[in-house]
């Protein structure tokens, strides 16, 4: 969302939105993408009537496209600020898959919202332009610091893209899993997954 669109809105304007988000966030993940309407928004929002999402947002497209813009939002500020803690490269790249699980733990509604959008709406025009780019820097942002851990002396000798890719592959596989089987141990996976790839990104010796 443009920030001067942002800035142009009253408060109260910026506080419905936001209900209205989280209310569709709630009903995506609770039925479904296909069983969820402006009326199921609607009420769960506690909205006299359908109008005041219309009133908002232009249709479902621009709705859910801030629906998915606002979980990535909050998808990257618990990986940042988990990042931001750590001195070493070693450390930021353990707190970058650990952050990825505790995002999943934390907001598991959010996780099912944004699956559900990305899976119906991966042929439109929706939020695939704008998810695509997004996990392209977020790939990219992983192959940097890897890079930059290598010329550290941190990590050993490696194609850093494709270690990126690889640790990224094996987090999307995690999700794709848990959002099938709620009961996924995701502590033991983090553990896991962080020891598999401290182990092959440690320098030779």
């Amino acid at each position: 969302m443009p920030k001067e669109e942002q800035a142009n809105r009253t408060f109260t304007q910026n506080a419905r939105r936001t209900q209205i988000i989280q209310a569709a966030i709630e009903t995506l993940a609770e039925i479904g993408y296909q069983k969820t309407s402006f009326n199921q928004i609607s009420k769960r929002a506690n909205l006299r009537s359908t109008g005041m999402i219309s009133y908002h947002f232009s249709g479902k497209p621009e709705l859910y496209s801030e629906v998915a813009a606002t979980v990535l939002a909050m998808a990257e500020e618990t990986t940042g600020s988990r990042m931001e803690r750590e001195e070493t490269f070693r450390g930021r790249l353990r707190a970058y898959i650990e952050a990825n699980f505790e995002f999943l733990a934390r907001y598991p509604a959010h996780t099912q919202a944004l699956a559900q959008i990305l899976m119906m709406e991966c042929g439109r025009d929706l939020t695939r332009s704008q998810t695509l780019a997004r996990s392209v820097l977020s790939v990219e942002r992983l192959s940097l610091l890897l890079e930059q851990g290598r010329s550290a002396g941190e990590f050993g000798a490696f194609d850093a893209l494709t270690m990126a890719l690889a640790i990224r592959g094996a987090l999307d596989g995690v999700l794709r899993r848990y959002l099938k089987n709620v009961d996924l141990d995701l502590e033991r996976c983090a553990a896991e997954l962080t020891a598999a790839f401290d182990q092959c990104t440690r320098p030779r010796q």
